[in-house]
């Protein structure tokens, strides 16, 4: 008789919270780190394409009781804030991650998932002898699995322990979210460009609208703070302009994460199978980055379900975050070069109002299908 396997899921974002969720429902012992406590923000864009949608209410991990603004439209506008919209044949909807991931954590504890919040992993071990992770905490305490879910996101101290290579590089990036009030249009979900970024904005829950952008930490550094920075950057858009003055913004201070770097990723590394931002970061005009997040980790824990070996479980994880994300990932990466400057986003403009076909053709490679 085969002994229970064990599986230490390394961050409670959407996909170590999701390969927690299918891995315990189904028999396995999972043990999930989160270095924060829930419920918290995190900076996010909060746009979810419909494609996880029937996977969700499946597996009853949807908060169904939670009102939920339904999107169908893109709107973009450049950086003069000449705007155009599209539709999304797929179309989304909005939820935070407050709410989302809370509601998640709690799915998985019903399932018998053992989470140990403030909790920070310093390092991660797979001794071949044993065929066994060591997986040790700041606090010293050391736990063993037969298998790791990498789940930290973008950046994190077990990547210099990892020795990926893009943790030598310095990123221009930096993130920045609000909740606000405000009166736009609920059934879109919009990229508003300025001279070094982007600014997304789309409805979620309790009527409130999710603003997040990437901007340049130059930038930030040249005003000296954000709010400066938003002034003199962000709000030449007039679009965005409009936004922030008729707004009313929720949080006492925005939530900032820096060094936010689009390099590829491999999905399997050191034995430990990466989901979500820790195997690649989602570009603009995806919309997908949750959407990703959460059918990689379905992935991710059916590999460890259906097959024994290590071999066959890396293989199979491998090639089917390939067939499902790399594609997405390199259109989308494309694509960002349409964004965050004067010219290219006026071409990004022309291709949106002047070429219906082409915008769709953009929106649906960079998009999945339900699964």
């Amino acid at each position: 008789m085969q002994s229970r396997k064990r599986v230490l899921v390394i961050g409670g974002g959407l996909a170590g919270l999701i390969s927690s969720c299918v891995l315990a429902k189904n028999g396995v012992e999972v043990v999930l780190f989160e270095k924060k406590q829930y419920p918290f923000h995190r900076v996010c864009g909060e746009y979810i394409s419909n494609e996880v949608i029937d996977f969700l209410t499946r597996e009853g991990l949807l908060p169904a009781h939670i009102d939920f603004p339904k999107i169908g439209q893109f709107e973009f506008t450049d950086t003069h804030g000449k705007g155009s919209r599209t539709p999304l044949d797929l179309g989304g909807f909005g939820l935070s991650r407050y709410v989302l991931d809370y509601w998640l954590v709690q799915k998985a504890m019903q399932l018998g998932v053992t989470l140990l919040e403030r909790s920070n992993v310093i390092d991660v071990i797979y001794d071949q002898t044993a065929d066994k992770f060591e997986l040790e905490l700041a606090g010293g305490e050391k736990y063993l699995g037969d298998f790791v879910i990498a789940a930290h996101g973008k950046r994190s101290k077990i990547d210099k322990v990892l020795h990926r290579p893009f943790i030598e590089k310095r990123s221009p990036y930096i993130g920045v979210k609000y909740h606000i009030n405000s009166d736009l249009d609920r059934s879109v979900v919009a990229l508003h460009n300025f001279e070094g970024g982007y600014c997304g904005v789309n409805a979620i829950e309790d009527q409130k609208f999710n603003l997040c952008y990437l901007g340049s930490r130059e930038q930030l550094r040249s005003y000296g703070s954000i709010d400066e920075m938003e002034k003199h950057v962000l709000m030449k858009n007039p679009a965005l302009n409009r936004i922030f003055k008729e707004s009313e913004f929720l949080f006492d201070k925005p939530e900032v994460i820096n060094e936010i770097n689009f390099e590829p990723k491999l999905p399997v590394e050191n034995h430990l199978l990466m989901v979500g931002d820790a195997a690649g970061l989602i570009t603009p005009l995806c919309g997908n980055g949750m959407a990703m997040a959460i059918h990689a980790g379905k992935i991710a824990a059916e590999a460890i379900l259906s097959l024994q070996s290590r071999k066959e479980v890396e293989k199979y994880y491998t090639q089917n975050w390939n067939r499902e994300f790399k594609r997405r990932l390199q259109v989308g990466r494309w694509t960002q070069r349409l964004f965050g400057s004067k010219f290219s986003s006026t071409i990004a403009y022309y291709i949106l109002q002047k070429s219906p076909f082409l915008a769709n053709q953009i929106i649906r490679n960079t998009h999945g299908k339900t699964f």
